[in-house]
């Protein structure tokens, strides 16, 4: 049986409470993975996946991030970070959940999960706290350039200097997810290149808590988090003995269709990470918890993990 609840903590922003919720397995706890969600959707959507895990001996933790979930005090908030400061916020509510279930589960390996957006988080953490965490899994991550991560703060800026930080931008949302569908055979709405599974597409669509036009503060922050992890003075201060796997489908816009994804395993071996995996899964799109053949990817990261904190 899975033991599922909800608690919160003071955002480190000092004025939004973050929600998070918890997938506990009956007995002994072997690990406790700390789940960070992508950008336009909150931590349910990670149900299956976190109940996989507390079935297999993990307590499955994560919490919906500043501008998602219930972490907003009102609509006005959705895809909306902070005024200042939106991805520092990001990353310390993240240390503090961490910091909090390793108070709660001492001497337990704890291992970091990002997705997307979550996965460049995830990124920032590790050079950030490198003495945390026993090991970390990157889902659906990628890599920008430092002149187009430059070149969206800019576009981002000048919209806030237009119309404020909460500004839902057509422009912005258009220049960065685009192009995700040019791979996609017949479409069936703007969402499809999430993953093959129909029903899960339907249900993102559906739901007013995902798929939202992010605010250009929103934007802004996440470019600017993007240039911060491509810096190689950034991946220097990562704990070069920490395992990390990598898991993308190969048509994945994203990850440039798995060549993105390469490239920024590439930069952490040449960062000197002694312990890099890669697995890329032939016809997935972003969303490999999501796929129509998700168990597989659920084994393997699964069995990577029990091997990692042994």
């Amino acid at each position: 049986m899975v033991n599922i609840s909800d608690f919160t903590f003071p955002s480190s922003n000092g004025v939004n409470t973050i929600r998070c919720r918890q997938w506990l397995p009956e007995g002994t706890v072997q690990a406790v993975v700390q789940l960070v969600h992508g950008v336009a959707e909150y931590i349910d959507r990670y149900d299956e996946f976190a109940r996989f895990l507390a079935e297999h001996g993990m307590a499955a933790v994560g919490d919906d991030h500043l501008g998602h979930g219930q972490s907003i005090r009102d609509d006005s908030e959705l895809g909306w970070f902070n005024e200042d400061n939106g991805w520092e916020h990001l990353v310390r509510d993240e240390k503090t959940l961490h910091d909090m279930l390793a108070e709660r589960f001492p001497g337990v390996p704890m291992v970091l999960f990002g997705h997307s957006m979550g996965s460049f988080i995830a990124r920032t953490y590790l050079g950030m706290y490198p003495e945390d965490f026993t090991a970390c899994v990157l889902s659906g991550t990628g890599r920008q350039p430092s002149v187009v991560c430059r070149a969206g703060i800019f576009l981002a800026g000048r919209e806030i200097k237009k119309h404020g930080s909460k500004y839902r931008s057509a422009l912005l949302q258009k220049i960065a997810f685009g192009g995700y569908l040019k791979r996609v055979e017949d479409p069936i709405g703007a969402n499809d290149w999430i993953c093959r599974d129909e029903a899960v597409i339907r249900e993102y669509d559906a739901d007013p808590l995902c798929g939202f036009t992010a605010t250009a503060g929103l934007m802004r922050d996440m470019m600017r988090g993007l240039l911060l992890i491509g810096q190689s003075g950034h991946m220097a201060k990562m704990d070069k003995t920490k395992p990390i796997l990598f898991i993308a489908g190969e048509e994945d816009p994203v990850g440039s269709y798995g060549k993105g994804v390469r490239q920024v395993a590439a930069a952490f071996q040449k960062a000197g990470m002694q312990d890099v995996t890669v697995k890329l899964y032939p016809g997935a799109r972003h969303e490999v918890l999501n796929e129509l053949d998700r168990q597989a990817t659920w084994d393997d990261a699964l069995a990577w993990m029990e091997e990692k904190i042994k």
